[in-house]
């Protein structure tokens, strides 16, 4: 959302410190595979959720707030009388859902997505555009600034999942899949009006600033528009849907600056000259899209940021965000799972582009924030309850309520974690110690059993490397 969901964190509170070790794991968890536990739990997202009639059909609608201690359904009122559920928040479950469900083949995942993609077919106006929240009488909120008829946030979250729900569901429903598909055409002219500006550049306290994405410069939710184009695209190989991924991947990387020696380090920017950690999908959309199309650019781009920048916060800590024509201006919290998501979400698409192993190992690393590898040193999700607490105020302060983005953010980096042995081994990691030298930045992380891994950002030879065992213990630094 453009102001409600940027600040969608409820008043802090503190909390004792606890960790679950991931081995204790019970047996209420999802399961994927034979005999193998996971850590993706349900229960919370579908205690958030509600089967409502509406517009004529029955759907599913995700409560926005939970809150500590009894976890009763809250309304949105930030930015006005919102309401009480969004097309932003059942766009995203749904993406998780259908993940879950295409890795598992779950069908109550299946018919979760279903029942949530009902809600947002339904919250599509006639020229394609979106409205985002319903009131509590399940009448649709018109008229709020994050709710009005437009084609950017909660548009881009649908799009995402109606051309996820296309590709995923035709062998199962093929006449719903036909209903997802006729919504997403119906937004393509909206992604159209966007590239009558392509080619088109402002400059900002001495920055390129792109004007044919969302909002203009709005990086970070046009990355989300790409994750659905990128699925219509492999669902359809829609020549045209090919183009508008291309022009508006060529906004996202002109939002680029710096390498991994030179400052902001191949960050891509989410707003103007703004970079913020939460929703900055940049990674994951350019890694997807550049495997896809064969696209060496993009997947280039993707590396740029993850080895110049994303090594930067895995190794030194997490920021907010940064105006990087201002950068002693930086806000470090709060510290959310929105943030974590897209970068460890990105980083294991940016492994299938290049089959590097070390970006599996960066997204471990980063996914660890969950379990307690974090400046609060605080488990944020927990796999019994499957909540997610709402955020990390300052080093010692938790927001323990648990609303439907921190739940949905955390599934969904945990649904792609656990394909990969390699990420979820490093879940149990904690840093110890790090430092920096003239050629090199580096981090030590250490399990419960003593094992260790140094994180690396090797200045001389301007690459990123893991070392494990013997290699970690034996690293001095760079010195």
């Amino acid at each position: 959302m453009i102001v409600g969901n940027r600040n969608r964190l409820a008043p802090l509170r503190t909390m004792k410190p606890i960790f679950l070790p991931l081995l204790l794991l019970t047996s209420g968890l999802s399961v994927r595979g034979v005999g193998q536990e996971s850590l993706v739990n349900f229960s919370h997202l579908e205690h958030l959720t509600e089967r409502i009639p509406f517009a004529r059909d029955t759907v599913s609608i995700v409560h926005v707030y939970a809150n500590y201690p009894d976890y009763q359904w809250v309304d949105a009122k930030e930015s006005g009388p919102e309401g009480i559920a969004c097309v932003d928040d059942a766009a995203r479950a749904a993406v998780v859902y259908l993940r879950h469900y295409e890795l598992t083949k779950d069908v109550r995942s299946l018919s979760q997505a279903k029942d949530l993609l009902k809600f947002v077919l339904n919250m599509q106006a006639d020229d394609g555009e979106f409205y985002n929240f319903i009131h509590a009488d399940h009448s649709i909120n018109k008229d709020g600034k994050t709710s009005f008829k437009s084609f950017g946030w909660w548009a881009s979250r649908a799009v995402w999942c109606m051309a996820l729900g296309y590709r995923v569901l035709p062998s199962v429903d093929s006449a719903f899949a036909m209903r997802l598909q006729q919504g997403v055409e119906k937004s393509l002219p909206h992604v159209e009006k966007l590239l009558a500006k392509y080619g088109t550049y402002q400059t900002m306290q001495g920055y390129r600033v792109p004007q044919w994405l969302l909002y203009e410069s709005g990086a970070d939710a046009t990355t989300e528009l790409l994750f659905g184009l990128n699925e219509y695209y492999a669902a359809t190989q829609d020549k045209k849907v090919k183009r508008l991924i291309e022009k508006l991947a060529d906004g996202i990387m002109a939002m680029q600056d710096g390498d991994i020696k030179t400052f902001p380090y191949g960050l891509c920017r989410s707003w103007q000259t703004i970079w913020h950690m939460w929703g900055n999908g940049q990674t994951q959309a350019l890694a997807q899209a550049g495997k896809m199309l064969k696209n060496k650019k993009m997947i280039n781009s993707a590396e740029r940021e993850a080895k110049g920048w994303y090594s930067r916060l895995l190794i030194q800590g997490f920021l907010k965000e940064m105006d990087v024509a201002a950068p002693g201006q930086k806000l470090e919290y709060e510290q959310i799972a929105y943030a974590m998501r897209p970068m460890i979400v990105g980083l294991i698409r940016l492994y299938e582009a290049t089959g590097k192993a070390e970006y599996l190992k960066m997204a471990g690393r980063a996914g660890s924030w969950f379990f307690g590898n974090n400046v609060a040193h605080e488990q944020m999700y927990d796999p019994v309850t499957g909540r997610c607490y709402d955020g990390i105020r300052d080093s010692v302060t938790i927001n323990k309520n648990s609303g439907a983005e921190s739940t949905i953010e955390a599934l969904h980096a945990l649904v792609e974690v656990e394909r990969y042995p390699v990420a979820m081994k490093l879940l149990n990691y904690r840093r110890t110690r790090g430092g920096e030298s003239a050629s090199s930045l580096y981090a030590v992380f250490e399990n419960s059993q003593g094992d260790e891994l140094t994180l690396v950002l090797d200045l001389k030879k301007s690459k990123v490397v893991v070392l494990e065992g013997e290699k970690s213990k034996k690293y001095g630094g760079g010195k």
